[in-house]
C-alpha cells in the first residue's frame, strides 16, 4: 500500500472543561461541593469568600441557555431566573408532626436535656466508666487484675462474647487462672453500673437487671418469663406462657410490660455517637396561599473574584494569572448555574406535591424524573443528578429531593396513587388496629381494596417490611 493523505468532515461531541466541570459540581452533595470549593481557594488566588454578613444568594443569570448534548451535557441545566428573591432562614413557626423525615424541627426542652445526656454519655467510654468503677470497688490485685481483663473482653453493647474459657486460654499459664477465679471476677463486674453488663446473652442480661428490683409479682413472673419462655415471648405465644406458667392475662401483661421497659444493650449508651448533620439546600415555605421554594442562604457558596488582584491584571497582558481569572469567573458561574437549577427541580416538586405539604404523605401523588424534566425541558440525568444528596426543609421535616418520587399503584376509578402514600396508608391501618387482633397483610390489601386501591398481599407485605413493620404474629399483644 501506498500511503496518502486524505481530508474527511465530521462531527463529534466535545464537553468543554466549563461543562465538564457544571456536571461535575451539578452531582455533588452539599458536603462535597464545599471540599471541592475549598480545593479551589487554596489553588486559586484570585477566587475568596465573600463576608457571610447579611449576604442573600445572587438571582440566577437570565437568559443562560445551553443546549444539550446527551446526558452528559444535559447536566449543564439552563440556568432561569428565580421567580423571587431568596430569603434567609426563618424556622419559627414550623411544626413537627413525626413524618418520617430525615429530621424534624421543633424540639421542646425536654429533647434538648436528652441530647445532652446523649453527648455526656458519649464522651466517656464503657470501658473507661467500668475502669472507674473498679477502682473504687475493694479487690485483691489479682481479682482486680481479672476484672479488667473481662471489661476489656466486652463488645460495644456490654456483653461477654466470649467464654470464661477461652479468656483464660489467652492469659499468660504461668498466672495459672482457674475458672472458678473468672467467675468470680465476673460475678463482680455485673455488679457495676449499668446494669445488664457482663451478661453472655440477652436472656441474661435480662435477668440480672430484673434481679436488681424489688421483689414483687411482676418482677417474680418476669424472671421465669425471662430465664424459662423468652422464645415464647419473642414468638408472641402468650396462651402457651400463661399455660406454662400458671398465671391470668393481668399478671402476664404487667410482667410483659416490665420487660419492654428493660434495656437489653446496657453498653450502648457509652459508645461513640456517630452524629450527621444535614444542611437543607432548598426551604419551602407557604407565602400567601402558595407553596414555595427557595434556595438556604447557609447552604451557598459566598465566593467572589479578589478585587486587589482583578484590578491589577486588567492592566496586563499576557500574565499568568489570566487563566486563572477566567477559571475563578467559570467557577463562580458554574456553582450559581448549580443552585438554579436546584432551585427550579425543587419548585416543580412543590408545585407538583402541593398536596403532600398540605395534607402529608397520605396525598403524595405518584412521581417520575422523567415527568420533572419534559416540564422543564431537561434532560432526565440532569434532574436524577439534582434530586441525589440534595434536601429540602419542609414543615413537615427534612427530605431528600429524591423522597418525592415514587411508583404508582392503578385504582378502581384508572387513577394512580403513588407506593409513598399507600405505606403511610399502611402505617395508619396499622396505628389503628386492634393489638389483640392486628390486621394480615390480606386484610389490609381487602381494606385498601374498599378504598379503590388494587394491592396484592405480597406488595402490602414489601412495603409493611420498609417501615420496620412487624408481621402480624409479632404485633399480637395481650
Amino acid at each position: 500500500m501506498r500511503p496518502a493523505l486524505q481530508l474527511k468532515l465530521s462531527q463529534h461531541l466535545a464537553l468543554t472543561p466549563q461543562l465538564q466541570q457544571s456536571i461535575r459540581l451539578l452531582q455533588l452533595s452539599t458536603l462535597e461541593l464545599n471540599q471541592e470549593l475549598e480545593k479551589f481557594l487554596l489553588e486559586n488566588p484570585l477566587l475568596e469568600r465573600e463576608d457571610e454578613d447579611h449576604f442573600v444568594p445572587p438571582p440566577g443569570p437570565a437568559g443562560s441557555n445551553e443546549r444539550e448534548a446527551g446526558e452528559d451535557s444535559a447536566a449543564a441545566a439552563d440556568a432561569a431566573p428565580p421567580e423571587e428573591e431568596r430569603p434567609h432562614t426563618d424556622d419559627e413557626g414550623w411544626p413537627g408532626d413525626g413524618s418520617p423525615g430525615i429530621a424534624s424541627s421543633g424540639n421542646g426542652s425536654g429533647d434538648e436535656d436528652n441530647d445532652y445526656q446523649d453527648i455526656q454519655a458519649a464522651t466517656t467510654s464503657l470501658s473507661d466508666h467500668l475502669i472507674w468503677q473498679l477502682g473504687l470497688t475493694p479487690l485483691p490485685d489479682r481479682d482486680r487484675m481479672l476484672v479488667r481483663v473481662l471489661i476489656e473482653a466486652l463488645d460495644e453493647d456490654g456483653y461477654l462474647s466470649q467464654t470464661l474459657d477461652e479468656i483464660a486460654d489467652i492469659l499468660p499459664p504461668e498466672l495459672e487462672i482457674e475458672p472458678e477465679e473468672l467467675q468470680i471476677a465476673l460475678m463482680h463486674l455485673q455488679h457495676f453500673d449499668p446494669t445488664g453488663i457482663g451478661a453472655r446473652n440477652a436472656q441474661e442480661c435480662l435477668a440480672l437487671q430484673l434481679a436488681a428490683l424489688p421483689a414483687d409479682a411482676a418482677r417474680d413472673l418476669a424472671l421465669i418469663v425471662v430465664r424459662q419462655h423468652l422464645e415464647l415471648l419473642a414468638a408472641r405465644d402468650f396462651a402457651r406462657i400463661k399455660k406454662l406458667a400458671g398465671c391470668d392475662d393481668d399478671a402476664l401483661r404487667a410482667a410483659h410490660a416490665l420487660i419492654k421497659s428493660l434495656n437489653p444493650r446496657p453498653g450502648a449508651q457509652y459508645a461513640p455517637l456517630d452524629a450527621r448533620y444535614i444542611i437543607p439546600d432548598v426551604i419551602v415555605k407557604k407565602v400567601r396561599s402558595q407553596w414555595r421554594a427557595s434556595i438556604n442562604s447557609d447552604a451557598y457558596p459566598r465566593l467572589r473574584i479578589n478585587r486587589l488582584y482583578a484590578e491589577v491584571l486588567a492592566g496586563q497582558r499576557g500574565s499568568g494569572l489570566a487563566g486563572q481569572l477566567q477559571e475563578a469567573r467559570w467557577l463562580i458561574k458554574n456553582v450559581q448555574q448549580r443552585f438554579d437549577t436546584i432551585l427550579r427541580v425543587s419548585q416543580t416538586i412543590v408545585d407538583r406535591q402541593r398536596q403532600f405539604f398540605e395534607h402529608g404523605e397520605v396525598a403524595m401523588r405518584p412521581l417520575v424524573l422523567r415527568e420533572i424534566a419534559d416540564i422543564l425541558g431537561l434532560h432526565e440525568s440532569t434532574v436524577s443528578r439534582v434530586t441525589t444528596q440534595k434536601y429540602m426543609a419542609t414543615p413537615r421535616g427534612i427530605f431528600e429531593l429524591k423522597y418525592f418520587f415514587g411508583s404508582h399503584v392503578a385504582t378502581d376509578t384508572g387513577g394512580a396513587c403513588s407506593a409513598t402514600a399507600i405505606r403511610a396508608l399502611i402505617k395508619q391501618l396499622v396505628g389503628a388496629e386492634d393489638p389483640k387482633k392486628p390486621l394480615s397483610d390480606s386484610q389490609i390489601a381487602e381494606i385498601l381494596g374498599q378504598q379503590g386501591i388494587v394491592v396484592a398481599r405480597r406488595t402490602i407485605a414489601k412495603y409493611r417490611e420498609a417501615l420496620n413493620i412487624p408481621p402480624v404474629n409479632l404485633r399480637k399483644s395481650l
